[in-house]
């Protein structure tokens, strides 16, 4: 029996919380979990080269199948050598499968048990989208972790709504199996889909594992549901899903909700909010939200973040990046995604290191207050 292209390795379990220090090994390298990917929608995390995602110690990153399909096209990546030489990056990459893309881009679709009828949202062109089409477009991008094709169904979603999309996932599932055609190079994720309901996360997770794909996916998060749902629906579904395998939380990216994942039983996050609010000119920082565009940084010379190591925080102030921002600098963006993202991988090294010392519990207590979860008035991002 060959092994599997994409395996998990299990280092120790947080005494205090039960969270997970691991590493992925992947085809292009391994990288310790609980991680953050950075996410490079169109091949490229925006305005970030991959030598400065090196710099920042990044250990995978993620790519949008959909996105790639429609520009380049898959066809023009297979000629460069796979996504890996066409955007000169030699780390584990992660492609999900469109599906998410699909549901939320494109306001005319029509679902069939073959796949998903829709409209280009560029140019309105009828396209289509099925498992197999996913896992041919997924195959010529040669990324080390493929998703399977699955529907996202919105929130909220009735109970019946739920049940036969779940079913659907499954069956998508098995038929994305039997299309892969590189199992030998390329781990294939199965996704856990079922909404708020306790009983579905256990069928999908159930049929799922039967399948026996070599890591999975909780999606159906963060689309919408409180924080507290979310943590309960991780807390019923984590325990429903291999030890042996990496898991992987979809579309999760503020700072608590990496921590209280990674309390849950989660390895793998990804998220587009640390380059989104950077745009904006809205930071993360030891001590809370900053939202540097305010009139009181016109004259603060200070870096973003004292307590931060980054590139931008030891060479920039918040004066200048305000003014940047504020004239639409593309420098300024580079600045502030550099800053946001940095912090993020920098305080996955810290969980990291609070599960090899047993005291992850404290740590989010000590995080939390600091940067202002635990108020009442609290601004998330």
């Amino acid at each position: 029996m060959t092994k599997p292209a994409v395996t998990y390795e299990l280092i120790k379990t947080c005494k205090q919380t039960g969270a997970r220090l691991g590493i992925v090994h992947t085809p292009h390298g391994s990288f310790e979990t609980p991680a953050f990917m950075p996410v490079g929608t169109q091949a490229t995390v925006k305005t970030m080269s991959p030598e400065e995602l090196k710099e920042m110690n990044a250990g995978i990153i993620l790519s949008n199948t959909y996105h790639l399909w429609l520009r380049p096209g898959n066809e023009i990546v297979k000629e460069a050598g796979g996504l890996h030489k066409f955007m000169n990056w030699d780390r584990p990459i992660l492609t999900d499968s469109g599906g998410f893309q699909v549901f939320s881009l494109s306001q005319f679709r029509k679902i069939e048990e073959e796949g998903v009828h829709f409209r280009n949202h560029l140019n309105g062109d009828k396209l289509f989208l099925s498992p197999e089409k996913a896992m041919e477009i997924q195959n010529d991008l040669g990324s080390d972790i493929m998703m399977a094709f699955d529907e996202c169904p919105p929130y909220p979603a009735t109970y019946d709504y739920m049940l036969a999309s779940v079913d659907r996932t499954t069956r998508w599932a098995k038929r994305c199996k039997e299309a892969h055609q590189r199992p030998e190079d390329q781990g294939l994720f199965g996704i856990v889909q079922g909404g708020e309901y306790e009983d579905l996360r256990k069928r999908s997770a159930e049929a799922l594992v039967e399948l026996d794909f070599p890591g999975y996916a909780i999606g159906g998060l963060s689309v919408g549901e409180p924080k507290d749902i979310m943590n309960r629906v991780l807390e019923f579904t984590t325990p429903l899903l291999p030890t042996n395998k990496p898991r992987y939380l979809m579309g999760v990216g503020s700072p608590d909700s990496l921590i209280d994942g990674a309390i849950r039983g989660v390895d793998m996050f990804d998220c587009v909010l640390p380059t989104r609010i950077a745009r904006n000119g809205t930071l993360m920082t030891s001590e809370g939200r900053l939202v540097v565009k305010n009139a009181k940084y016109a004259r603060d010379f200070s870096p973003i973040d004292p307590n931060c190591d980054c590139y931008t925080c030891k060479n920039y102030t918040r004066a200048y990046i305000r003014h940047l921002i504020r004239t639409e600098e593309t420098f300024g963006i580079r600045l502030t995604t550099y800053h946001n993202l940095h912090f993020l991988l920098k305080l996955m090294e810290q969980v990291r290191q609070a599960i090899r010392e047993d005291r992850l519990g404290d740590f989010r207590e000590e995080f939390f207050e600091k940067y202002g979860f635990n108020k009442p008035d609290a601004k998330n991002f």
